[in-house]
């Protein structure tokens, strides 16, 4: 963007189009004019305004502009219901306070209601004082040129204006244009007449209107207002005068701009250089052409403390084509945490990671696509001493895990990984589930505590929707014992306790297998507990190095950065080309035949050659020979088949008809007709076989690599 100067003053050149595009860079008309064409090829009722507008307008300072990224955090005020009285409430007890009391207190109350106003009221001034621009000295003198749309065309509801630096609208009563001099399009040119002392609220945009606009050419598309007829008869003598003159009728000429192009490269670039950093009040914004950046970065939204961006309170990135499917990063400043969202498509279907560090066991949050995993997990939040899971649309109903470390002798890192003598000891799995209605009540589990350290597992129950209380089971392990050996179940190792009487929960048989199923059942847990760990420690490991890499996924299309694609289609090209150069010189080459009987040698000697020479011509000979057989056998044919047809007409000709004769004499006609061509083909072949058997001798002689042995 280039600045007017001076800035009260219009422009002395007005560029078109396509050389604003070419150059990349202009004022406010000439921005207006591109914008304006687009805007009219594309169907809208656009004219490009000059008029005058505000020092931020004109500059295109969006310094104390709201970013519209970021969004305000809107003030929800919960009114006070009251509460209805009911008909057979009980009485509150009688107010014994003095009413004099209650007015003094209530006077005190306001007194310090205002001063608390009167204090917010100044720190707010404080605070927007600074933040308030400076008094302009041009101040509805600073010319600027905007772009109007009025409604009607594309669904227009209403008109309103564009500021071509930023491509943002405004309505036409917007305070930041403070007058109009003139509107055009590629039509017409209309002079504003109306008084713009208040902005431009009051203009009206009817451009039929001869009081509120004054046409230049007379090729307007705007219907004029009828007039009275009282204004009519008023006006008869003047039309009559000016009729009587001669008019000068201007028409618009015909545009000499050329076209408006933009090639894929300049439309995906957006801006010179792919870069372009805009600043608005407590944030800025970046942005980036598709791989500009080496990371995939295409745009940085930075949310600064204050007025004079000198404190980073957030960072938002935002990125494309990358490799590992991140698209937006999050890092909060002062509490250090990094909100990382990922597109489907990963191995690992992380869908979002949040994390202050990337060293492991560390306090961090993982989301994942649940519908892309087998397990369906859906989220995993974890720190050094805990680990909670949660699962979505398990077919064991499954949907929540939560696991408690105890300390651990030694760290942790990305590289090293997890090994069996440095595990984390697990203190306690508590699982849930969701009600399975194909189960019954007491065999369905709700929730289930394997205490690992104090050797016991507790199962709780679901419930039936009409009860509250849901049965209990606690059983204490048996002591370990040797490979091979029973497990021993004792009565005091169980504890029930049962909603409603089930015969099988008495079977003491029943219990062990129960118990039996509990001890597998918790060892896969902690089996799928230490895989968890593994998977952790394995994206961290990967984030890492697509961090440290940050590779681009190209497209296959792309023609220009897939270089992959490139070689291997310009190898492609190349081994064609080299195919079809050889095809072409081995069907040129007429001793490649018999150079394949002696082996293709590099260097020829002397009986070589005459043995080629020899070959060759007794080629000819040989096909000369066959040519002619040919010829003279499709003659004797065509002959004998004529005087076959001759003898049977011969025969039959008292009854044949006339359709018979006439396809007698046709068959005729065309038989002589091929007899006579294959006689003359025939003679020719006769004549020119001494010829050409005679040139292939002197060809043979004068061939450069046989010429020195002939």
């Amino acid at each position: 963007m280039k600045p007017l100067f001076p800035p009260t003053e219009l422009p002395k050149y007005l560029y078109s189009p396509t050389t604003t595009l070419k150059n990349q860079k202009g004022n406010c008309f000439d921005f207006s004019v591109l914008l304006c064409s687009l805007l009219i090829g594309a169907g809208y009722d656009a004219y490009c305004v000059s008029g005058y507008a505000t020092r931020e307008m004109c500059l295109m300072d969006e310094t104390r502009v709201i970013c519209p990224l970021i969004k305000e955090a809107k003030e929800v005020s919960e009114g006070t219901q009251k509460k209805i009285p009911k008909k057979y409430s009980v009485k509150p007890p009688r107010d014994l306070m003095s009413k004099f009391e209650l007015q003094q207190s209530a006077k005190q109350e306001r007194k310090i209601l205002l001063i608390n106003e009167n204090k917010l009221m100044e720190n707010k001034q404080r605070i927007v004082e600074p933040e308030k621009p400076k008094k302009d000295p041009l101040y509805g003198l600073r010319v600027h040129a905007w772009v109007l749309i009025l409604s009607g065309k594309r669904e227009v509801p209403e008109n309103f204006f564009v500021n071509a630096f930023t491509g943002k609208s405004y309505s036409t009563t917007d305070d930041h244009f403070l007058g109009i001099e003139s509107i055009w399009n590629h039509k017409n040119y209309w002079i504003n007449m109306q008084d713009c002392r208040y902005g431009c609220k009051d203009v009206i945009f009817d451009l039929g209107d001869p009081v509120c606009w004054e046409f230049m050419l007379l090729c307007i598309d705007k219907p004029l207002l009828a007039i009275s007829k009282l204004e009519e008869e008023e006006d008869v003598e003047e039309d009559v005068c000016e009729e009587e003159k001669e008019e000068k009728i201007f028409h618009m000429p015909p545009s000499w701009v050329q076209q408006i192009e933009l090639s894929p490269k300049e439309f995906e670039t957006q801006s010179p250089d792919g870069k372009k950093i805009v600043q608005y009040k407590k944030a800025k914004i970046e942005t980036w052409a598709p791989y500009v950046k080496k990371d995939g970065l295409v745009s940085r939204l930075t949310v600064y403390d204050n007025i004079e961006c000198s404190s980073v309170l957030e960072v938002k990135d935002w990125f494309k084509n990358r490799q590992d499917k991140l698209n937006m990063r999050i890092h909060k400043k002062p509490m250090g945490v990094i909100i990382e969202y990922f597109s489907p498509g990963r191995s690992d279907s992380l869908k979002a990671h949040i994390y202050k560090t990337l060293q492991p066991e560390t306090e961090r949050t993982m989301e994942f696509y649940s519908n892309a995993r087998v397990d369906g997990l859906q989220k995993r939040e974890e720190n050094a001493r805990e680990m909670i899971e949660t699962f979505e649309e398990r077919p064991d109903f499954l949907f929540y895990q939560h696991t408690i470390f105890g300390k651990r002798t030694k760290k942790v890192g990305i590289v090293g990984g997890i090994n069996e003598q440095n595990l984390r000891p697990i203190l306690k799995i508590t699982e849930r589930y969701h009600r399975d209605r194909a189960k019954p009540v007491y065999d369905d589990v709700a929730e289930r505590n394997f205490l690992i350290v104090d050797e016991r597992i507790q199962l709780i129950y679901h419930h039936e929707d009409d009860r509250i209380i849901a049965s209990k089971w606690e059983f204490l392990k048996p002591p370990s014992t040797e490979k091979g050996t029973p497990m021993v179940l004792t009565p005091d190792m169980s504890v029930a306790y049962l909603v409603e009487p089930v015969p099988k929960f008495k079977k003491q048989l029943f219990v062990y297998e129960m118990l039996k199923g509990l001890l597998k059942a918790e060892q896969l847990t902690i089996d799928r507990v230490r895989e968890s760990e593994a998977e952790v420690l394995d994206i961290l490991r990967r984030r890492a190095e697509e961090e440290e890499a940050s590779e681009l996924t190209i497209s296959i299309y792309d023609t220009e950065r897939n270089e992959k694609s490139k070689k291997q289609r310009e190898e492609m090209e190349r081994a064609l080309q080299e195919e079809r150069q050889r095809q072409a010189e081995q069907e040129l080459d007429y001793l490649a035949p018999f150079l394949a009987r002696l082996g293709n040698p590099e260097k020829l000697v002397k009986w070589q050659a005459i043995q080629l020479r020899d070959d060759c011509l007794a080629d000819l000979k040989e096909r000369l020979i066959n040519q002619a057989n040919i010829i003279q056998a499709r003659f004797e044919k065509e002959t004998q088949e004529l005087q076959k047809k001759q003898q049977w007409y011969q025969q039959n000709q008292i009854s044949m008809t006339k359709e018979d004769e006439e396809t007698y004499l046709a068959y005729c006609s065309e038989v002589m007709f091929r007899i006579h061509i294959l006689e003359i083909r025939l003679n020719r072949h006769k004549e020119l076989a001494p010829y050409q058997y005679l040139a292939l001798e002197e060809r043979l002689h004068n061939d450069p690599r046989l010429i020195h042995f002939l």
